[in-house]
């Protein structure tokens, strides 16, 4: 019953936070949908496969870059999305196939090259991407008549988004996919013993989690409605992969939670001006020297804590004995 009132209470929350904000909070928030989904694409490589990659704001480039030029050349917002996650997906594959030989931190290695090399394209290429003047002016899409170029109406829009990716996010988990995922970062020996195709499953992951990087990109060319190459530097992937830490990788909420204090925190410490920054590093610290599990983590252990515990009998503690 928890499982569903949870879920349902938190997006009426969500349908509701927006109403008479300011356009920079209803930004903000949407940042936060949109980030949210990326990290959900990480935390099915990092968290699940138990593989680091350091390339998923390279993909969100990707992502972005494809559905502005598309959306720029007349085709509607839907067709540039479709684009970017399956271009996503399918360098995601070619990347994978090769990067996978080398695993872990190998393979985080070769994540960070590729993030490099796609930042040095976006910025050199300056006949496709526009180097670093970027691209601008890219639409709003509207579906049926119905616009999305307010940005009320564009974090409503993203709000579907975010709860589809979600749901696509919690089938793929609770699925064999999901279950040989877990076996693999659990013990990979185990689950090659066990007829699982590690290879092919750690491949799979990769290229699913860069195809939510890139539908997280489709959606900052419109938000935004500029995009540069910085947008998309090494940083921001560190950022990313923060977000998953932080909420707890390899659990469902851990993403969007990662998301919130990465995205959220730092707007509510500017009050402390300059100080703001180191305050929100040395939150970040501790949580992580306390809690390596993340702020999930952290919360369960609370719990536990909290709650009444069962005392067994010492008698009993071996069960009965004749």
């Amino acid at each position: 019953m928890v499982r569903i009132l949870f879920p349902l209470a938190a997006l009426a929350l969500l349908v509701l936070i927006p109403l008479g904000q300011g356009n920079y909070i209803i930004y903000v928030m949407t940042s936060w949908l949109m980030f949210s989904i990326a990290a959900m694409g990480l935390n099915l490589t990092l968290g699940y496969a138990g593989q680091i990659s350091l390339a998923q704001a390279s993909f969100m480039g990707i992502g972005a870059y494809i559905t502005a030029l598309l959306t720029l050349a007349g085709y509607h917002w839907v067709v540039g999305w479709v684009a970017a996650m399956g271009a996503c997906f399918g360098i995601g594959l070619l990347l994978g196939y090769p990067a996978l030989r080398v695993q872990h931190h190998f393979l985080a290695f070769v994540t960070l090259a590729f993030n490099t090399l796609v930042f040095l394209v976006l910025r050199n290429e300056e006949w496709l991407t526009g180097g670093n003047h970027g691209l601008v002016g890219m639409p709003r899409p509207s579906f049926f008549g119905i616009s999305t170029g307010k940005n009320l109406e564009f974090y409503y829009f993203v709000l579907v988004l975010f709860v589809i990716s979600a749901a696509v996010f919690y089938w793929i988990v609770n699925s064999p996919w999901g279950r040989a995922f877990k076996a693999l970062r659990e013990n990979p020996v185990r689950a090659e013993s066990l007829g699982v195709d590690t290879r092919r499953i750690t491949l799979l992951a990769f290229a699913i989690g860069s195809a939510f990087g890139g539908g997280a990109g489709a959606i900052m060319s419109p938000l935004v409605q500029f995009i540069e190459p910085g947008s998309f530097a090494l940083v921001h992937s560190l950022k990313i992969l923060l977000m998953v830490v932080v909420g707890g990788a390899g659990l469902f909420y851990g993403p969007m939670l990662g998301a919130a204090v990465v995205i959220l925190l730092p707007e509510f410490l500017r009050f402390t001006e300059g100080y703001y920054l180191m305050i929100y590093a040395a939150l970040v610290i501790v949580l992580m020297v306390y809690s390596p599990t993340g702020l999930i983590g952290l919360g369960t252990k609370l719990w536990q804590q909290i709650r009444p515990q069962s005392e067994v009998r010492k008698d009993m503690s071996k069960g009965a004995q004749l």
